[in-house]
């Protein structure tokens, strides 16, 4: 069962009737035209973690924040792709996670505030993804992609790329809860649709339409679902039960198995979407699993084939 504190935010959710913009597409389309209009802000908060430096620099006509331990050089690097929607700027939640993460797994995590839809697209945004992760790779060695929800989608969408162009992948991708087929119409959404307190498809749908730009929805760029998963590296998927994503994350597992790629698969019985992030008893055993996945990661990478 569930512990208080996950039922907790399931009962806020309800109470705040938070899934209609994701079930409505007129309000999921009203919800988009006013955050078009009226931007939320992205910047961390004020107060993190005192064992964390964070800066900020422009690259690529983004804002590009980076987290390091204090006092210590960075071991390896995460790049981390924030989720919301496509439509939803970075969360105190996000930043808290890559705070975490820097901290205690001593690496540099690379946070890029991605143009959102409709200005930002998948075309757009994925090969400058691609390139902060080669970027990390580079300054430190060892690089991992990660990303939660939509930026789940644009993190196996990135390692993808990477595979495809030639380049070095990443030693690590870490899914949470990723958006993995846009079209939606895996039909064992439906029945979890029914009892997902926060999502639902036909306002995700609104979202889809502009964020996939020119791009067909089949597209390794918008659902990586249809890449081929042959020659990826490693990868760590989290996702509840209680979550419309799940049934395809279920085909993903299944697809990087029969590819022959590593694969951790963490179910969340009867979670909701992105339980890891969320403030709940569960969210704060899987952060720590993911900080130790994330170290081991780097550690095999920096010692090298024969261990040394």
């Amino acid at each position: 069962m569930p512990s208080m504190s996950a039922r907790a935010v399931v009962g806020f959710l309800k109470l705040a009737r938070a899934k209609r913009v994701w079930t409505d597409p007129a309000a999921a389309q009203r919800h988009l035209d006013a955050l078009a209009t009226r931007p939320a802000k992205f910047a961390p908060p004020r107060r993190l973690r005192p064992d964390v430096t964070v800066t900020a620099e422009r690259g690529h006509g983004w804002p590009i924040y980076t987290l390091r331990p204090a006092g210590r050089e960075p071991v390896g690097a995460m790049v981390y792709a924030h989720g919301g929607g496509w439509v939803h700027e970075i969360h105190p939640l996000h930043w808290r996670f890559v705070a975490q993460v820097a901290a205690e797994a001593g690496v540099e995590v690379v946070v890029p505030v991605y143009p959102l839809a409709p200005f930002g697209t998948a075309g757009e945004v994925i090969p400058v993804v691609a390139d902060l992760v080669e970027g990390a790779r580079r300054r430190c060695g060892a690089a991992i992609v990660a990303g939660d929800s939509a930026g789940g989608q644009i993190a196996l969408s990135t390692a993808l790329m990477l595979r495809d162009e030639g380049r070095a992948g990443p030693d690590l991708t870490v899914l949470i809860a990723p958006a993995l087929d846009s079209r939606l119409t895996n039909p064992d959404i439906t029945a979890i649709e029914l009892v997902d307190p926060w999502l639902g498809v036909e306002g995700t749908r609104v979202f889809v339409e502009a964020w996939r730009g020119d791009l067909p929805v089949e597209d390794p760029r918008v659902s990586p679902l249809f890449g081929d998963m042959t020659g990826l590296g490693p990868v760590t998927v989290y996702c509840g039960t209680v979550d419309i994503v799940d049934p395809d994350v279920r085909l993903l597992v299944a697809k990087l198995r029969e590819a022959g790629v590593p694969v951790a698969h963490h179910e969340g019985h009867d979670l909701i979407h992105a339980y890891p992030l969320l403030p709940i008893r569960e969210g704060a055993q899987a952060r720590r699993a993911i900080v130790r996945e994330v170290a081991q990661a780097v550690r095999r990478t920096l010692a090298g084939p024969d261990g040394g």
